[in-house]
């Protein structure tokens, strides 16, 4: 369980990170995100994935305006960048942030 302002520190140190936001009776979040998480590690060296469980962190979930699950944030050098809520694919959001993240990268 991260609070806020520990989200808020990581989103700020590292130039890439995801967050996924979830529940435990999410069906669809439970499917989605093994396959997520695994193709974000297989293109992108630097991403740091923080999961969160809105059952649990629902403060967090309102800080970041998410109201429905599941929902995936990027964040690319501390600034939203991609925001994608319950319908979505891993090829689209692959192909959303690849070419920004090489550019960072270079």
């Amino acid at each position: 369980m991260q609070n806020i302002e520990d989200i808020k520190k990581t989103i700020n140190e590292n130039l890439a990170v995801m967050l996924y936001f979830s529940a435990p009776t999410c069906n669809v979040c439970h499917a989605l995100k093994p396959k997520l998480v695994g193709a974000i590690e297989d293109n992108f060296k630097e991403f740091k994935i923080v999961s969160i469980d809105t059952s649990i962190e629902q403060e967090t979930a309102a800080y970041f305006s998410v109201f429905a699950i599941p929902t995936v944030l990027m964040f690319l050098d501390g600034k939203e960048f991609l925001r994608k809520s319950r319908h979505m694919s891993v090829d689209e959001i692959i192909r959303e942030i690849k070419r920004p993240y090489e550019i960072m990268n270079s």
